[in-house]
């Protein structure tokens, strides 16, 4: 048996839950454009996350890499809410659409 402080396991997963659900929550104008937007942010997303797993696989060893890893479970997710939200903002901006 180990004893572990369980608030790593509950901070891992509201930060989870919370992104999946300010990631994929739907726009007040949902519409074919946005899920565009939605599909090339999350392929966009992927995409540099993995290339970034590739440069640590290449260049971080030993207990930093762990630290890489840990940290790799999250960025998709912050990755993808990043670049969707850049992106409705300049869509929004080029529509006047600015609050």
């Amino acid at each position: 048996m180990v004893q572990n402080n369980i608030l790593n396991e509950i901070f891992g997963i509201l930060i989870i839950i919370s992104a999946l659900l300010v990631a994929f929550s739907k726009e007040k104008l949902e519409d074919e454009y946005i899920s565009k937007i939605r599909l090339e942010s999350l392929v966009w997303a992927v995409y540099v996350n993995y290339g970034i797993l590739l440069f640590a696989f290449i260049f971080i060893f030993d207990f930093s890499f762990l630290w890489v890893m840990i940290f790799n479970m999250f960025t998709v997710l912050l990755f993808f809410v990043l670049r969707f939200n850049w992106q409705i903002s300049k869509l929004e901006k080029s529509a006047g659409y600015e609050e």
